[in-house]
């Protein structure tokens, strides 16, 4: 699957909602939602995040704000 820039995606390898931010080589590169370091994916491992999928990515991320902390630093599982 290569999937366009801007896309919300579930990289299956680590089942974590990603932003497609750009084709490199063979890989897809995702970003977390509400940003984040980058990582590569396989494009046979991504596919289209539903939307039950998104919001959970959001909440976590507001519930991790208003709490001060980081999703990237682990704070949050």
């Amino acid at each position: 699957m290569k999937p366009p820039v801007g896309s919300y995606v579930v990289d299956t390898r680590t089942e974590r909602v990603g932003i497609v931010m750009g084709h490199e080589g063979p890989y897809v590169q995702l970003r977390p939602y509400g940003g984040g370091k980058e990582w590569d994916a396989d494009p046979g491992s991504v596919r289209s995040a539903t939307q039950a999928e998104r919001l959970r990515a959001a909440t976590a991320y507001a519930n991790a704000r208003s709490r001060g902390r980081s999703l990237e630093a682990g704070d949050v599982t």
